[in-house]
């Protein structure tokens, strides 16, 4: 007899929903069978069994259980190679935003309208497995019965998260019965009218946690400085000359993403955390990019950034971007991450402060390009330039070093050259 516990589906998850069971009480599975739909804090995904038996479920839907609790067992039967249940250690968290996390995607300045940004707006995150219509939001255990009953998903409105259909609108729509929803009105106890009532999803209860405990712990202090783009612009638009049809074309987010790895090496207390009282220096340099959802925001990590090309972090940062679009993003896209890169200057914001994310020493802010006035040895001139904030945790990133490394990532961007 084995047990099949709540397992760690990603870095930051503490708890997970039991969505809805795959597999009946007493049913036989095997290792691989895909066992139980969990709603973590970044995405409800499907949980393949690695125990083979006969399955006694001990959670019912709908109930939350902390990481490394037992939801079942499986009796009669060996377990496989890797027991995925067992929680693994936590690694540090990788979201990010401009407060944390919703920050909007966004399109890259200077992008052309063709181009897809790897900040662009994403819906909320459903099932990994992946779908004919991918338009349609639906968990695999709504669309078992939908098409077991014949129910069109299309003309169904989903009740969980980010509007995803779920088992009780399916079964709602044999009965006529709507599901519940999350907004309700009070009585009105001022001047303002009678608000709408709306509850956070798990995500966005988990971000508002997080980045209040982010604030409150951490002692942040912030560097900024002004890049001068101008070399930048002119090494893009040979990239969009020389590119060959279909070929992705590295945006101006990509440059910064790729100076910052540069930098990330050589300055390792940047790509590091304070935990329990030590440094911990990570050996790779993995940036995190921030994709917006609806009303939560999902941060996918670029691995080994500095080993990597502009166009291959070009080619990472839209293939990213499409999977958590789709709903296909995977827990391992979503863990690891060293630093973050956020941007907002697809919005027209010169500049801002963002708030780190627990278990990264920094986080970049980056606001838009944009042609302003500036003075050079000839008089007046203009050039492309871009503010950039350095959120710093004073714990293990000092002035002095966080001055340092912000250097080094505008000296990268402004001799792109040195981005090879």
């Amino acid at each position: 007899m084995g047990e099949i516990v709540m397992p760690r589906l990603t870095d930051s998850m503490e708890e997970g929903v039991i969505l809805s069971w795959l597999k009946s009480d007493g049913d036989e599975v095997a290792v691989g069978d895909e066992l139980v739909e969990i709603e973590t804090d970044k995405a409800s995904m499907v949980y393949e069994s690695d125990l083979a038996g006969t399955l006694e479920i001990l959670v019912p839907e709908g109930e939350t259980r902390p990481i490394g609790e037992p939801i079942a067992t499986v009796g009669g039967g060996g377990s496989g190679a890797q027991e995925k249940s067992e929680p693994a250690e936590e690694p540090e968290e990788p979201e990010s935003s401009e407060s944390e996390q919703p920050q909007e995607p966004h399109q890259e300045p200077n992008q052309e309208p063709d181009e897809v940004s790897d900040q662009e707006p994403a819906s909320e995150p459903r099932a990994t497995e992946t779908e004919p219509d991918e338009r349609i939001k639906a968990s695999p255990l709504a669309r078992r019965i939908a098409e077991d009953r014949g129910i069109d998903l299309s003309a169904l409105t989903g009740s969980g998260p980010g509007g995803r259909i779920i088992k009780v609108d399916v079964e709602g729509a044999e009965t006529g019965e709507a599901p519940p929803t999350a907004k309700r009105e009070t009585t009105p106890d001022s001047a303002k009218g009678t608000p709408e009532i709306v509850e956070l999803t798990r995500t966005q209860s988990l971000i508002a946690r997080r980045m209040s405990e982010s604030k409150a712990t951490i002692p942040h202090f912030y560097l900024r400085t002004v890049v001068n783009m101008d070399r930048a612009v002119e090494v893009r638009a040979a990239f969009k000359q020389a590119a060959a049809e279909g070929e992705t074309v590295p945006s101006l987010n990509d440059f910064v993403v790729k100076a910052s790895a540069i930098a990330l090496k050589r300055h390792p207390k940047a790509n590091a955390a304070f935990r329990d009282g030590h440094f911990e220096l990570y050996p790779k340099v993995n940036i995190g990019i921030a994709v917006a959802t609806e009303g939560a925001l999902i941060v996918p990590v670029i691995s080994e950034a500095d080993q990597l090309t502009l166009t291959e972090i070009g080619d990472a940062a839209r293939r990213l971007a499409k999977r958590v679009r789709s709903g296909e993003v995977t827990p391992p896209e979503l863990s690891g991450g060293t630093f973050t890169v956020s941007n907002l200057g697809m919005f027209g914001v010169s500049g801002f402060d963002a708030v780190i994310n627990p278990g990264q020493a920094g986080i970049l802010a980056v606001g838009e390009v944009s042609k302003r006035p500036v003075v050079t040895d000839e008089g007046i001139g203009s050039a492309h330039l871009m503010e950039m904030t350095l959120a710093c945790d004073h714990r293990i990133l000092y002035g002095a070093e966080g001055a340092e490394f912000l250097a080094q990532v505008k000296a990268n961007l402004e001799e792109p050259g040195l981005l090879a």
